[in-house]
């Protein structure tokens, strides 16, 4: 199965909310890059709203709905809800997104830097994750390169893993990402062994994607925002988007 990229598009909400208003308008951003081929759009609302709000969540998902796309909805299942964010599972159930990502980061994290730490009681987690399967997400969850016991993510009724890549990113601009590859393509291979699927995200670009993609196994779909669109400052939001499927696609 070929990878699928699913355009991360809270920089464009970051870029409006910088001025007030509308624009730019995020479901157009969206729309954009699902014209120029992308498979689905991803975003990450945080309690703070200091990027996607609640109703550019309900926006994107009558968009990917009409679009018959993947609608993939990011967030911490811990996270209480407060004034204009009504909490994740709240948001997963008004809007049912295909797949929901959880990730462990806190209010204070300006982006995601970890995932899930499995070694104690994952009960919660456990219990999280059947209520937001019972409303027909699949469940990936945040986890680290050479997560020393990520076989209990399937444990906890997780159906995939989404690697996270800023240390493969990070060793491959220094010019050696041989160790960072080897750790995520062990990772993965051992969530496959248990039955998981592997997605992958965070600081993927064009440069680095097909080098990840060819070093680690059946990676079904990478989730791209920040460096997609610095990009398309420079080249336009649609021969961007482009610009990875091919990227995609070399590997």
């Amino acid at each position: 199965m070929a990878t699928v990229l699913s355009v991360n598009v809270n920089k464009i909400a970051v870029l409006r909310n910088s001025r007030g208003g509308t624009e730019p308008d995020v479901v157009q951003a969206a729309s954009t890059c699902l014209d120029a081929g992308a498979h689905g759009i991803t975003v990450h609302p945080r309690p703070d709203a200091r990027h996607i709000r609640a109703e550019d969540v309900y926006a994107l998902a009558v968009l990917t709905q009409s679009r018959g796309v993947e609608f993939n909805l990011e967030g911490n299942p811990f996270a209480p809800p407060r004034a204009g964010y009504p909490g994740f599972a709240a948001l997963c159930a008004e809007t049912r997104p295909a797949q929901a990502t959880l990730v462990p980061d806190s209010d204070a994290q300006i982006t995601s830097d970890h995932g899930f730490d499995f070694s104690g009681d994952l009960g919660l987690l456990r219990e999280r994750i059947a209520e937001l399967r019972a409303l027909g997400c699949r469940v990936s969850l945040f986890v680290d390169a050479g997560c020393p016991d990520v076989e209990r993510a399937a444990e906890v009724g997780a159906q995939r893993i989404e690697l996270y890549t800023g240390p493969y990113a990070e060793a491959f601009a220094q010019g050696d990402p041989s160790a960072a590859i080897a750790a995520c393509a062990d990772t993965a291979r051992r969530a496959h062994a248990v039955g998981m699927g592997v997605n992958a995200g965070h600081d993927l670009s064009d440069a680095n994607l097909p080098a990840f993609l060819r070093g680690v196994p059946d990676v079904l779909e990478v989730s791209i925002g920040h460096a997609l669109i610095g990009d398309a400052l420079y080249r336009g939001l649609d021969a961007t988007v482009k610009r990875y499927l091919d990227a995609i696609a070399r590997a």
